[in-house]
């Protein structure tokens, strides 16, 4: 009897298949892919870019329609993928700079920004799930916020305020520059394109 029940129980119990070994592998492979392991991003950086994105602000564009808030858009990319390095505080220091140097009412800025970097550390989660295409209505309407918000503060001290139409256009610009913006700041932390076919990841 006891010769029979092992007979029996080794040949219901199959060894593992190399086919059903190579498409788990394959498919662990193509997750990877949508979901890049990045490596750790260095604070130079960070702040190096925020600097950059500063002095094009800095630059005279102008009256230009097609002119984005760089400033702006570095401050959402980085309360997104870096909330705990990069938040409300920084946004507010930068705003204080813009106003400085615009001669604005000070804290016009600094008020935009301070509403934009909350509302990005806020949603961040949400934002990091959808794709990056999908993610540049989220950008839109965290610029549009910080656009009403700078031209209200100008309306309640009865100061003239621009036209509305090229606040528009710079936060649609902004929206529009998303994907190549966070491909920029998202290279130096993508491994090294090296394939490997015996590591899933």
């Amino acid at each position: 009897m006891k010769r029979r029940l092992l007979r029996s129980l080794s040949s219901s119990v199959s060894p593992p298949r190399a086919g059903g070994e190579r498409a788990s592998a394959t498919a662990l492979r193509r997750a990877a892919r949508r979901e890049q392991v990045l490596r750790p991003v260095h604070a130079p950086f960070i702040w190096g870019t925020l600097g950059a994105a500063f002095l094009l602000d800095l630059l005279p564009w102008g009256r230009a329609l097609w002119v984005p808030d760089f400033l702006a858009l570095a401050l959402v990319f980085w309360n997104v993928h870096q909330p705990r390095r990069v938040g409300m505080a920084a946004a507010f220091a930068f705003g204080l700079l813009m106003d400085v140097h615009d001669g604005a009412l000070l804290g016009e800025h600094a008020l935009a920004y301070t509403l934009l970097s909350y509302g990005a550390i806020t949603f961040h989660r949400r934002i990091r799930w959808f794709s990056v295409i999908s993610q540049c209505v989220y950008v839109l309407g965290l610029l549009l916020v910080a656009q009403l918000a700078s031209l209200a503060v100008r309306l309640w001290v009865g100061g003239v305020s621009r036209d509305w139409w090229i606040s528009l256009s710079a936060s649609l610009f902004g929206a529009a520059l998303w994907p190549l913006v966070t491909k920029f700041l998202l290279a130096p932390q993508r491994r090294p394109g090296k394939r490997d076919d015996t590591r899933p990841l």
